[in-house]
């Protein structure tokens, strides 16, 4: 498994924090929001899913990745 944190900016609120990580779980991916700093925490299996898709996923919510 990988881990890596990401910044992604225009998150403020839990809505916010349930559509990223709700997005990610759908793909089978844990990930875990932190608002104060304005990142999202991923652990992923590189053998099925790379950086690029995971930033994708992460965009196509409507945030911006730093």
């Amino acid at each position: 498994m990988e881990q890596v944190t990401i910044k992604v900016e225009g998150m403020s609120c839990m809505h916010c924090v349930n559509s990223i990580e709700g997005a990610l779980k759908n793909e089978n991916i844990e990930g875990h929001v932190d608002l104060k700093a304005g990142t999202v925490s991923v652990k992923y299996d590189a053998g099925k899913v790379n950086l690029d898709q995971i930033k994708e996923i992460i965009e196509e919510q409507g945030y911006n990745v730093v």
